[in-house]
């Protein structure tokens, strides 16, 4: 439940050395507070602050499947290139059998490069929620 904030008419002011600001600064960037009032004002009224908890061996399997996505989506789009360049092709009959067999091949490889983004979108949403 989101609290009414136009009631916030008392400022409390705070000194702290450059260290200490810079040590305030990254415990809010490790938490779901979006402002520095935001996160101090949680501490000081004992509310619970929700800290984000990064899995280093997930990061690398997520810079890894990023960099799969990339790759099958440039595999694809080279994949059509060649499609549409054969059927500029077509009234040759030797590609006519070929383009056939071809398209199923292509089906099946989309039909999995699909596949292959939804898991990455899903881990994806996974790795930004923790």
């Amino acid at each position: 439940m989101k609290k009414d904030n136009n009631n916030r008419i008392k400022m409390l002011n705070v000194r702290l050395t450059p260290e200490e600001f810079q040590q305030l600064l990254r415990k809010v960037q490790r938490t779901t507070c979006r402002r520095t009032s935001e996160y101090a004002r949680k501490v000081l009224l004992s509310e619970p602050v929700t800290v984000n908890h990064r899995n280093q061996s997930f990061d690398e399997v997520m810079v890894e499947l990023t960099r799969l996505r990339h790759d099958l989506s440039t595999a694809g789009n080279n994949l059509n290139q060649a499609v549409k360049r054969l059927h500029a092709l077509s009234q040759i009959a030797d590609f006519r059998s070929w383009l056939e067999t071809y398209e199923g091949d292509k089906n099946r490889l989309i039909e999995q490069v699909n596949e292959i983004n939804i898991y990455i979108s899903k881990a994806s949403k996974i790795w930004l929620q923790s």
